[in-house]
């Protein structure tokens, strides 16, 4: 069987998509569609049914499949073995999901030590959205990503740290120099950053210490949270505590202990999952890796007026 079936075949099940697949081989769609049409009448199967704009997979899809993606990626890594990813003349872009927090603290390392190895790529930042990104992976949308949220099992990641949580509030507060205690923190008034990724932590907390947050305010972006805090001196937010400690600094803000049981979040970098370029993928990931392990994040461009 012609090896570039199995390409087109295995582009096709990760993108869900002909036009993405041809892309991503670099042919035409009707190149794609022909050797689609080749592998049909060679396995006596339609192989994938269109519904709406996705082409979703046959039973014989499904099971063919890990033995199909097996077979490309053996060939591709024994190419790469001859042909090694050369980050110096490499001109590509790679794009990376992330937070507003994540931009904020972890682009900058990134971008530094991808351009000190290779200076003519370029990384592409994607707002994080944490109900697509398995989505994202699975189908090579992007080619990294860093959060802190749940994500589903089995896609390839590695911790880069563990992340406490804190209690922010106005020195002024009127608890700011009392003792928070789990039924204050549950009487008080809070701000919520609807894009923080490790929120679905915290409310799992809240859950199991029995508490709601009545009514909080939601906020698009963590940039808000210090101007709101230190306007509203009845107001708190639960942040991550190594940025708050950061705006301690620049604002009248105090930082206190999270008054409930709350285990660290783990940060992690995931890779997509799918076939193309791995050899380029593989030197981003350990290249972002070795920028990001243990960063606590430079968040002082979140600063207090004059």
């Amino acid at each position: 069987m012609d090896l570039n079936l199995l390409r087109v075949f295995v582009a096709v099940y990760e993108t869900r998509s002909l036009t993405i697949a041809a892309e991503r081989l670099y042919v035409t769609q009707p190149a794609v569609s022909q050797s689609l049409a080749r592998l049909r009448s060679e396995l006596a199967d339609p192989l994938f049914h269109r519904v709406g704009r996705s082409m979703e997979p046959s039973p014989l899809a499904d099971a063919v499949f890990p033995g199909f993606r097996d077979a490309v990626v053996g060939v591709d890594r024994t190419l790469d073995a001859v042909r090694s990813f050369e980050p110096g003349s490499a001109r590509r872009r790679f794009r990376i999901a992330l937070s507003e927090l994540g931009e904020i603290g972890y682009l900058p390392a990134i971008t530094q030590i991808v351009r000190r190895s290779a200076p003519d790529v370029r990384i592409d930042a994607v707002a994080l959205d944490v109900g697509a990104l398995p989505d994202w992976l699975a189908a090579g949308t992007v080619d990294l990503a860093v959060t802190s949220s749940p994500v589903r099992e089995g896609l390839e990641h590695v911790v880069l740290k563990q992340q406490a949580y804190g209690v922010l509030m106005s020195t002024r507060h009127p608890l700011a120099t009392a003792e928070l205690t789990a039924e204050s923190y549950a009487a008080a008034t809070h701000i919520v950053v609807a894009g923080d990724s490790g929120l679905p932590n915290l409310r799992a907390a809240l859950v199991r210490a029995g508490i709601t947050m009545e009514d909080p305010l939601t906020v698009n972006h963590f940039a808000s949270v210090p101007p709101m805090l230190v306007s509203g001196p009845d107001l708190m937010a639960t942040v991550p505590d190594t940025i708050g400690a950061a705006w301690t600094s620049a604002w009248p803000l105090t930082l206190k202990p999270l008054p409930v049981d709350m285990h660290p979040v783990d940060v992690c970098l995931y890779r997509r999952t799918t076939t193309q370029h791995l050899a380029a993928l593989d030197w981003l990931f350990d290249t972002v890796e070795r920028a990001l392990r243990g960063l606590q994040g430079e968040f002082f461009s979140i600063r207090g007026g004059s």
